[in-house]
């Protein structure tokens, strides 16, 4: 057994929460070069932590050790969110997932599929009836949210608007407690950002209180019809489900396909996506193996334990870092390249070598529901437009805090496929992520 590489120092000053936020790419890539290890100690949040960046010790933090590692009690997830599915630990984690499960899986599943179409038929149609590009990161964002609000709280864009556009709002600004120092602060015409959003909060568990109260179909009902220990549960679970979250989430991938598919040079990608369902499969698996929407996750150890026969105390935490450990050379030949082929590879069947949504029996428990949307909009995508960024060369340098997406919002110029054969599409080479 070995001591970590790398270490916490002294307490507050040795803090590198600032460096981590700022680049968290950057911080691990020059530890890893330093330390010669893909599993190294940093302090973060104010506490020495193992920083996981191999997909050995992903999947030893969360699949062999998911009781030894478990959530952080104080994580600002449960002052935002409250305890739900995300936040538990122990046996009350594990209860919460078999009584949703089913909400996320079979008939339950299949039967958001029409709505899901519909709204994706609504907002994508006309995207080539303008000549000017589009910014498809808050477009996709706009989808999401539809979708979001629509499914889980059965409330339309079309249908109510003016509570739609209110939710909404409050899904923003309860969105940046996230972002915001856990500091509530209210003094006359001013309010810190994590008060306000803790304001907001409450006036989404109002709205979610009546839906619960009033709503007899859909997933609201089916909600309110599962066991749980009180009445508050509920709410929260659906202030987590109809959060900013997963619109984020969501916009982050579609926008990373679109600007990995985007150009000439992908265009035998498009069509060959557009043919063959399992490349199509292939694709939005490596799109999110680049991609991931987001950084990672943390952990606190309950017990003295072992990452990669490192030495790890009760009390300290562990980060697993989704961009590194999907660029682990161990696994991935050629981490940087954008390889669709990969998955009928050497990396056939090893799809859970991923965690872009957890991994693990704390995975996201919406997986499903998220594969589902990112087959539809895309698979839509490619059956009615080619696209190309508009102009050609823009900046695509990401940014992965709090959920990674292009720095400046790429603008996307589609072109239906019905007038592509006649009509070049493309203005120049695009500049591809990879």
């Amino acid at each position: 057994m070995s001591t970590l590489p790398g270490n916490s120092g002294i307490s507050l000053l040795s803090d590198k929460s600032l460096e981590f936020y700022r680049d968290p790419v950057a911080f691990c890539e020059r530890r890893i070069e330093k330390h010669g290890s893909r599993i190294f100690e940093a302090r973060l949040l104010n506490k020495s932590t193992s920083f996981v960046c191999s997909v050995r010790g992903m999947k030893e933090l969360l699949c062999e050790k998911s009781s030894v590692f478990q959530k952080d009690p104080t994580d600002v997830m449960h002052h935002m969110y409250g305890d739900n599915i995300v936040t538990a630990n122990g046996e009350e984690a594990c209860l919460l997932r078999l009584s949703l499960t089913h909400l996320f899986t079979g008939k339950c599943l299949g039967s958001c599929t029409d709505y899901i179409n519909s709204v994706c038929e609504r907002f994508l149609k006309g995207l080539s009836t303008s000549s000017e590009p589009q910014s498809v990161y808050p477009l996709f964002k706009r989808l999401g949210t539809e979708l979001v609000l629509g499914m889980f709280l059965n409330v339309h864009a079309q249908e109510t608007p003016d509570l739609f556009h209110e939710i909404t709002r409050l899904c923003t600004l309860h969105w940046h407690g996230i972002i915001s120092a856990p500091v509530s602060v209210k003094v006359p015409l001013w309010s810190s950002g994590f008060c306000t959003a803790l304001e907001s909060k409450d006036k989404l568990m109002d709205i979610i209180h009546e839906k619960l109260d009033c709503e007899q179909q859909g997933f609201v009902a089916d909600l309110r019809a599962l066991p749980f220990p009180d009445h508050t549960c509920a709410q929260q679970h659906l202030l987590l489900f109809i959060s900013a979250l997963i619109p984020k989430a969501l916009s982050s991938l579609l926008t990373s396909f679109t600007v990995a598919l985007s150009g000439p040079s992908r265009e035998g990608v498009r069509n060959r996506a557009r043919t063959d369902p399992e490349y199509f499969n292939h694709v939005l698996l490596e799109v999110q193996r680049l991609w991931p929407p987001f950084i990672g996750g943390r952990r606190i150890a309950n017990q003295d334990t072992t990452l990669g026969n490192y030495r790890v105390y009760k009390g300290y935490a562990a980060m697993y870092v989704s961009h590194a450990i999907h660029r682990d050379p161990e696994v991935f030949d050629q981490p940087e390249e954008f390889l669709p082929e990969r998955w009928s590879g050497r990396n056939a069947g090893q799809e859970d070598l991923l965690c872009s949504l957890g991994n693990g029996p704390r995975n996201c428990i919406g997986a499903q529901l998220n594969h589902m949307i990112l087959k539809v909009v895309c698979g839509y995508l490619l059956q009615h437009y080619a696209w190309d960024l508009s102009p050609p060369s823009q900046d695509l340098q990401y940014k992965w805090l709090p959920v990674s997406r292009p720095l400046v919002p790429p603008m996307v110029l589609f072109t239906s496929m019905e007038c592509s054969t006649s009509k070049q599409p493309y203005g120049g080479t695009s500049k591809a992520l990879s």
